[in-house]
């Protein structure tokens, strides 16, 4: 069985210096590799031949395999691909350009807001989602027997924080740290336990402002939300306030668009209560301020005709490209 390994090994030696094109090649590889080729036969063969013998006839049946597959390997390097195809690098050819990625569509309409406010004067702050119910709720002035605070309308930890309701957790937080004057907005995710539908989810976007001085009035917060707002939706835009109740304003109004044939509403804001003044250590006495909030994904689904709010987190990126 030795002669006829080293004659199958001659033979492959001869019919290589003959080989000239990928399809020979091929060839070749299934007369001596392919599943009923010369070697896979003698493979076939090896639990015939006498104990004593098969140590080395094994070794020379591999050494003969090896030297076959590394010398079709070379060829195929040589000659190109199996397909018939001569492989080639064109250097002349125009490049595959890699994938680039794009700014998220609320993360556009979050800072194309938060540019907005800064050319008025306003800071971009950000605070912990995890928070106090101090600072989510006592502080600004919504008492203890309040809806909102319930378990069925705010996420509670186990260690007895809670994830943020609204991002008027911010504002206090800044009070806190901080004298007036303040001009801020603050930007952030926001969670409430809504059952998810085309226009609720449990977690959204909110930016919130807020503006505190000696000498602030509801003039002030008309002029800024006029300025933001016509800014936002064009020059043309028709705005109104209805007056409206939150427990950290007063006095209170909901804000309007015209927005077709009738009127769609915006955003919340209101003149700072006391009592918020109070709960940070300010001297009520001595400033004012105003304060607004509004919904990052309500703003970019009425600019942009987007009719559920769940798109913006499936990442389907057939809806995500539009925005790119």
């Amino acid at each position: 069985m030795i002669e006829e390994i080293r004659k199958i090994r001659e033979s492959a030696q001869a019919e290589l210096q003959g080989i000239d094109s990928p399809e020979s090649l091929e060839a070749f590889r299934l007369l001596y590799l392919g599943k009923k080729g010369r070697l896979p036969d003698l493979f076939k063969k090896f639990g015939s031949i006498p104990p004593e013998q098969r140590k080395e006839v094994g070794a020379e049946l591999n050494r003969v395999k090896e030297w076959i597959e590394s010398s079709v390997a070379e060829m195929r390097g040589k000659l190109g691909s199996s397909d018939g195809v001569r492989e080639s690098f064109d250097p002349t050819l125009p490049g595959i350009p890699p994938h680039s990625g794009s700014i998220h569509i609320l993360q556009q309409t979050i800072e194309e807001i938060t540019t907005l406010y800064a050319r008025m004067g306003f800071e971009t702050v950000e605070g912990p989602e995890i928070e106090t119910e101090f600072h989510n709720f006592t502080a600004l002035n919504i008492p203890l027997d309040h809806p909102s605070r319930d378990s069925f309308d705010t996420f509670y930890t186990d260690k007895g924080q809670l994830l943020r309701s609204q991002t008027s957790t911010v504002q206090i937080r800044i009070m806190q740290a901080r004298k007036p004057p303040l001009r801020i907005i603050a930007p952030g995710r926001v969670y409430r336990p809504d059952t998810v539908d085309a226009s609720h989810s449990f977690m959204f976007h909110q930016i919130e402002g807020l503006m505190v001085d000696e000498k602030v009035t509801f003039s002030d917060l008309k002029g800024v939300l006029h300025l933001f707002l016509r800014e936002l939706f064009g020059s043309e835009i028709k705005i109104r306030f209805r007056p409206h109740f939150f427990p950290f304003t007063e006095p209170s109004v909901e804000v309007d668009i015209q927005w077709g044939k009738g009127w769609m509403e915006i955003l919340g804001a209101g003149s700072v209560d006391p009592n918020v003044f109070d709960a940070v250590g300010y001297d009520k006495s001595r400033v004012r301020g105003f304060a607004f909030g509004l919904g990052v994904e309500r703003i970019a689904m009425i600019r942009h005709g987007i009719t559920d709010i769940r798109h913006f987190y499936e990442n389907d990126l057939r809806f995500l490209r539009q925005f790119a």
